[in-house]
């Protein structure tokens, strides 16, 4: 029997995956969580077959919580289950470690056969995914300005195009003000890019927020 934990924010969708894995044969639903730091101590707590992980949680960005359960859980699966499009962390999420990425407009059955791929110890991938992944791996990738950026300079690209002053951008991701402005100036020197209003036309042009 695989146990899975799912990690997410919303009690709609815990409950749903819930209900839906306990139909099959093979996975069930262990714990849940609608946090990082509830999410992180159960999966120190006990062993789990596979976890289920949302990007987008209350108290911590879901690729921070993805890298650290990698670190100290190396051997256990990590499958990405978000709202966000592919092609605004999918990529990201499979460096971070993840070994597939899912979207919650997925049909139910996907989720099913992603979780058996990855406790199987292979990866999920969308073609899309997996075509960005072999052009890295012959050094071809696709230059888009924001790949270049680090993780935590795209998660400050997200909150500027979202509107975020530099002092909610520092209390939301728990930094200080001067760091933000660090991550700032950094990005904007990457992608050639100065002012808000530019940076914030990039991102919807790209489509990477919604």
């Amino acid at each position: 029997m695989i146990r899975v934990l799912v990690i997410d924010d919303h009690g709609l969708v815990r409950q749903g995956i819930r209900q839906f894995l306990a139909d099959t044969p093979d996975i069930i639903v262990g714990a849940d969580a609608s946090n990082a730091a509830d999410g992180l101590a159960r999966a120190r707590r006990e062993q789990w077959g596979a976890v289920l992980l949302d990007l987008t949680l209350p108290d911590s960005h879901g690729l921070d919580v993805l890298k650290e359960l990698r670190r100290e859980q190396p051997d256990v699966p990590i499958l990405v289950l978000s709202m966000h499009p592919e092609d605004q962390f999918a990529l990201r999420a499979i460096r971070a470690g993840a070994s597939g990425y899912l979207t919650k407009n997925s049909a139910p059955e996907e989720l099913v056969t992603a979780i058996r791929a990855v406790v199987s110890g292979r990866h999920y991938l969308s073609p899309w995914l997996a075509e960005r992944l072999a052009r890295e791996a012959t050094g071809h990738p696709f230059n888009a300005a924001h790949e270049q950026l680090s993780d935590r300079e795209y998660q400050v690209l997200m909150r500027i195009a979202s509107g975020k002053t530099t002092k909610q951008i520092a209390s939301e991701m728990n930094i200080s003000p001067k760091t933000v402005s660090t991550y700032r100036t950094r990005l904007s020197e990457k992608m050639h890019l100065t002012t808000d209003a530019e940076l914030t036309a990039y991102v919807f042009r790209n489509r990477l927020l919604e």
